[in-house]
């Protein structure tokens, strides 16, 4: 049986340990704030953010999913496997599916408006959705970026298709923000 993890005590939002310039992760793990795995964590939250800004300006439903998903990509990120490998296999993977729901998305927004061949200046183009879509697709690369740095400091392989998904989803925002329509 799987052990299913959870916060123990959800009213206490403090933990009061963290005032020292420190603070842990999801195995437990005592690490500086300033460590790449929270740079990670905290674009990837940043992007998350971003994305359910950019949902009230354009109704994109997908958006729940994609953000979902980076939670999922958080919780793998802050599970050392060599340290709790229970909880890291207890935790949500990150499938081809994933990718494959992204890859389908690009297909359909793809089909809908082929991509002029030209330069677009992001943001100011079109409307105020398409340029909420191209900075998260500026943060959604940043956070790519940060994961395989942290993937190749830390040697997690096993993060590589969260790496993926991020890739993917980069592209998918470029694609919304150059066709997204207003339903």
């Amino acid at each position: 049986m799987t052990k299913k993890y959870t916060i123990d005590n959800i009213f206490s939002i403090s933990t009061k340990q963290g005032d020292k310039g420190s603070s842990k992760n999801y195995s437990n793990e005592s690490l500086p704030k300033h460590d790449v795995m929270f740079e990670t964590i905290g674009t990837i939250d940043e992007l998350s953010s971003l994305l359910g800004l950019t949902f009230h300006q354009t109704d994109y439903e997908q958006i729940k999913t994609i953000q979902r998903t980076l939670q999922s990509i958080n919780s793998l990120i802050a599970t050392n496997p060599s340290i709790d490998e229970e909880k890291y296999q207890s935790l949500r993977q990150i499938k081809e599916e994933d990718i494959g729901f992204i890859e389908n998305e690009e297909d359909v927004v793809f089909k809908r408006k082929q991509i002029e061949p030209k330069f677009h200046l992001p943001g100011s183009d079109t409307s105020r959705a398409n340029a909420y879509f191209d900075y998260a697709r500026a943060v959604t690369r940043r956070a790519e970026r940060m994961l395989v740095r942290y993937m190749q400091l830390r040697g997690r392989d096993d993060l590589a298709m969260s790496a993926k998904y991020l890739n993917r989803l980069s592209d998918l925002m470029f694609l919304l923000a150059r066709n997204y329509q207003q339903s």
